[in-house]
């Protein structure tokens, strides 16, 4: 019988919680970290030397012997550099163990060797990290040993934002100031601050370990380079939600324990679309938590599924022919006092701050599509964005039939007299009870939809951090908020105003709302008719941070300032360059080292055959010299192929300005790169499977 898992016990057993604090500071400590957590300002430094005593105690009684500032730079992932917390020993020889206040709060990794697009030179090396007290520290436990994990932002000698964590905390300051404003609007004199809540659903794929390490494309590119589809693949729609395997269970299991120590609400777990492929949800949580949270979440599965001879795959696209993987970013905004601005409660129609809440995302989503778009662009997205497994590239809104009709009324006549009601759903058994029916539908290729009491903006890529994409969504509403704001507060007549408001906004974006199939050609069209832009790569969607209007907009806020943005959009270019570069080296490394050479032989192999049936007396050769000449053909042309990426390759490597480098990458490199992969899993459907050099589709997302 196994042990009974008690998560009560264990949840936030390694994470220095509230409760924690409180039961190890003073009451005065205690009251003022709070202050600062709810309020903002500064820690003294008396208060800080305190809170780092209490931290590091807690720490070292749970086996830590080392601390680092924990940070999440511009390469998307996480970034570690360990101190231990020994010090001089004393007179008699007793070793110390110490960590400061000053230690706690500022740190000082390298600058120059993450990404900054030109804020850093090479020589201008110092880059500062500074702990945030909003998000609480954890032990991380590891080979390594047990290190304790402080979440901190990291910026450059001259304050540039080098980081995913500080623009994301601006943009949450941005929104509640402003949201606050519509509130007091509508006689809410209790709320203090408005809080963006998220919560980031991840799918991933599963793969054998030793499978794994046979397949250069996967190690170095995290995705398959060359690959035939297998016999099976996602068609009879029997993976999802499926029982799950005994050797993925056990993997899971472990996963959901380290996250529930971590204090990661893991909720749910299934089977997705793809053969292969899982997801994991957790619960809501504020914005910055859930952000730090997901990249605990993508590490730990990493670990944990090397511990069950397994790799965990984050790629968007690790496998052609089968549905990529994303993160579902399920976005929120509550008060202090309990009040979710976005649940239109049981008679939306009648509820006008809903109603202006919703036109100014109407307004926010459909001003700021491009860089709603280029919040979720990364490389693998590429591969996902637009095909008829992930929300088109077009931006919109599907509100459902509920919301739509309001909408439709109220651009129509000014005043919505009624709300669509559910009703019954009779199950015709009479064992089953009848269940009350949502007013609306869901839809799964909406980028952008309406799920209830929250907006999921459906297109962030699987490896991404979501950070991005909460800047976004925090920025552009708080500026459509801000901009109601303004006129409501001057209002002669506020109920006249705020009524003519939500029908102008509804009216000038409802082309943004689009309740039918994302998917279809159709749509492609009817976007384009409506003006809505159709940006269908991470190169073409770069260029959204730099327009004057995003420029406007994050300097307004002061998220970001013109060459904070700037430098992002050139770290996407060398970003895409450097990717696609990797994987062009490697498809060609593939090629001349494993593929041909392999084909080769079983050319040689296929000839022999064919000498050895006319020897044997055999007049009629055909079927043996057709395979000699097919196999031989897709040969020569994988050669060339190949020969030509090369050529693409090293004509690249003399495009001197980043951008165009990008686009030299996405119009020629990865052109040439599909030219090769073509001949060579047509070659993979003909050569004996003993002779080819890897492990295929069937083997990799089939035998897990």
């Amino acid at each position: 019988m196994s042990e009974i898992l008690k998560v009560d016990e264990i949840f936030g057993s390694k994470v220095f919680t509230l409760t924690k604090m409180r039961e190890r500071l003073p009451k005065n400590v205690y009251k003022e970290v709070r202050r600062v957590m709810e309020q903002g300002g500064e820690l003294s430094l008396a208060t800080a030397d305190v809170v780092a005593k209490a931290m590091k105690d807690w720490a070292v009684e749970n086996g830590a012997t080392h601390y680092t500032h924990w940070f999440q730079p511009l390469t998307g992932i996480t970034a570690e550099k360990h101190d231990a917390f020994v010090t001089h020993p004393d007179a008699d020889g007793k070793m110390l163990l110490e960590f400061s206040g000053k230690e706690l709060i500022k740190g000082e990794p390298d600058a120059s060797s993450f990404p900054s697009g030109g804020l850093r030179s090479t020589f201008e090396a110092r880059g500062y990290t500074t702990w945030d007290i909003t998000s609480p520290a954890f032990l991380k436990d590891s080979a390594a040993g047990i290190i304790l994990c402080i979440p901190t932002a990291f910026c450059s000698y001259k304050g540039e934002a080098l980081d995913k964590k500080t623009p994301l905390l601006r943009s949450m300051e941005a929104i509640s100031q402003q949201a606050i404003r519509i509130v007091r609007l509508f006689g809410n004199t209790e709320a203090t601050k408005v809080t963006p809540s998220v919560g980031p659903e991840q799918e991933y794929f599963l793969v054998d370990h030793e499978k794994y390490m046979q397949r250069e494309d996967l190690i170095f590119a995290g995705r398959t380079l060359f690959g035939a589809p297998a016999p099976k693949g996602q068609e009879l729609e029997d993976h999802y939600f499926g029982t799950i395997r005994e050797r993925i269970g056990a993997f899971m299991k472990d996963l959901n324990v380290e996250l529930w120590k971590l204090g990661v609400t893991a909720k749910t777990q299934h089977n997705e679309v793809a053969p292969a492929q899982h997801e994991l949800a957790p619960i809501y949580e504020t914005a910055n938590i859930a952000v730090d949270h997901n990249q605990i979440i993508m590490e730990t599965m990493k670990k944990v599924a090397v511990r069950h001879g397994l790799n965990c795959l984050l790629h968007e696209k690790p496998f052609a022919g089968v549905n990529g993987s994303g993160k579902h970013n399920n976005w929120s905004l509550t008060t202090d006092n309990g009040v979710n601005m976005l649940d239109p409660g049981d008679t939306p129609n009648e509820n006008i701050q809903f109603l202006l809440v919703l036109a100014c995302i109407m307004k926010a989503v459909d001003t700021h599509a491009d860089l709603l778009r280029q919040s979720a662009a990364d490389v693998g997205n590429d591969h996902r964005l637009g095909a008829n497994e992930a929300p088109p590239a077009i931006i919109s809104m599907f509100l459902g039939e509920q919301l739509e009709d309001v909408v439709q009324q109220l651009v129509e006549t000014g005043v919505a007299a009624r709300a669509l009601q559910g009703g019954k759903l009779e199950t015709g058994v009479s064992t089953l009870p009848n269940m009350d029916r949502d007013a609306t539908d869901r839809n799964r290729t909406s980028p952008f939809a309406f799920t209830g009491n929250k907006f999921e903006f459906r297109s962030v890529g699987s490896s991404d951090s979501v950070a991005d994409a909460n800047v976004v969504l925090n920025a552009i509403v708080a500026e459509a908020f801000c901009d109601a704001a303004d006129r409501l507060e001057k209002a002669e007549d506020f109920d006249i105003a705020v009524h003519d408001l939500i029908k102008e906004y509804m009216t000038e974006h409802q082309r943004i709302i689009f309740n039918g199939d994302g998917y279809s050609e159709a749509w492609v069209k009817e976007a384009e008719r409506r003006g809505l832009p159709n940006i269908k790569s991470m190169v073409e969607a770069s260029c959204a941070l730099t327009t004057e209007k995003s420029i406007a907009l994050f300097e307004k806020f002061g998220i970001f300032n013109r060459t904070e943005l700037e430098s992002r959009e050139e770290i996407l270019y060398e970003t895409y360059t450097k990717t696609i570069n990797i994987e062009a080296l490697t498809m060609i490394d593939m090629a001349k080292k494993q593929i041909l050479p392999a084909v080769n032989g079983y050319v040689k192999t296929l000839a022999d055959a064919v000498t050895s049936v006319k020897a044997a007396g055999v007049t009629d050769a055909t079927v043996q010299i057709e395979m000699l000449k097919e196999v031989s053909d897709l040969l020569a042309e994988a050669r060339e192929a190949e020969r030509t990426l090369e050529k693409k390759v090293a004509e690249a490597a003399n495009v001197a300005n980043e951008k165009e480098k990008a686009f030299y990458y996405k119009d020629q490199v990865f052109v040439a790169m599909a030219a090769l992969r073509a001949p060579v899993d047509a070659l993979e459907m003909l050569v004996d499977k003993s002779v080819w050099p890897m492990p295929t589709y069937g083997d990799l997302i089939f035998e897990v």
